[in-house]
């Protein structure tokens, strides 16, 4: 049904949109850009591939950068967007809750994101990441409030959490370890898959947003 709609969005919206793809800039930290892995099974890629595969005219930019935080991603998104980019997806935070940084910082760069995106006329995915116990209860709370709230104030599309999909059939460490690298961090090719597959509606649903308003 999906690729249905953004195919029926893309005809809507004539033969220069059908000419153009709709420029997605993936901005994000390791996790997007495929630290540990071959090329072809890293997120943006295998992103692509399943794009591809549903019939969308969509060109994905790989704009990960690895051990990146939100700071990062604030200080280089202006030159990020540039004039081609039609919509981004902001996955970034993984680092910011390993090291312990501020909630209201993390959140204070996300914003500086979303912000420059918006004035930049440039639709967004915001994919929330979840803070593990760690740093107590409080952090934990603070930080995962930080997404569904900018989402809300952005009117962004939403995806909760980045690796939802590794555990999104159990907890069981065994499984998960399957999936994982061994670092324990990062997925390996089929815990990056599960997350595409897990995502990849919601980068359509980006898609068709952007290719409305070429």
């Amino acid at each position: 049904m999906r690729k249905m709609l953004l195919g029926l969005v893309f005809g809507w919206c004539g033969f220069a949109a059908m000419a153009e793809p709709v420029t997605i800039a993936a901005l994000g930290d390791s996790l997007t850009q495929g630290y540990g892995l071959a090329q072809a099974d890293g997120f943006v890629p295998q992103l692509q591939a399943w794009l591809d595969d549903q019939g969308a005219d969509v060109r994905l930019i790989n704009a990960g950068v690895s051990g990146d935080t939100t700071a990062g991603g604030a200080a280089r998104v202006a030159w990020t967007l540039t004039p081609d980019v039609d919509a981004m997806i902001v996955a970034l935070g993984g680092n910011d809750m390993l090291r312990g940084i501020d909630p209201a910082e993390a959140r204070s760069n996300l914003d500086t994101i979303l912000r420059t995106a918006q004035q930049a006329g440039v639709d967004v995915l915001l994919v929330g990441m979840r803070a593990p116990g760690n740093f107590g209860a409080d952090y934990q709370a603070e930080f995962d409030a930080i997404y569904p709230a900018l989402a809300r104030d952005y009117g962004t599309v939403f995806a909760r959490d980045f690796l939802a999909a590794i555990i999104a059939d159990g907890r069981d460490p065994s499984v998960v370890r399957t999936r994982m690298q061994a670092d324990g961090i990062h997925p390996n090719a089929t815990g990056v898959a599960l997350i595409v597959h897990a995502l990849g509606p919601a980068v359509l649903d980006l898609a068709a947003r952007a290719a409305v308003k070429e």
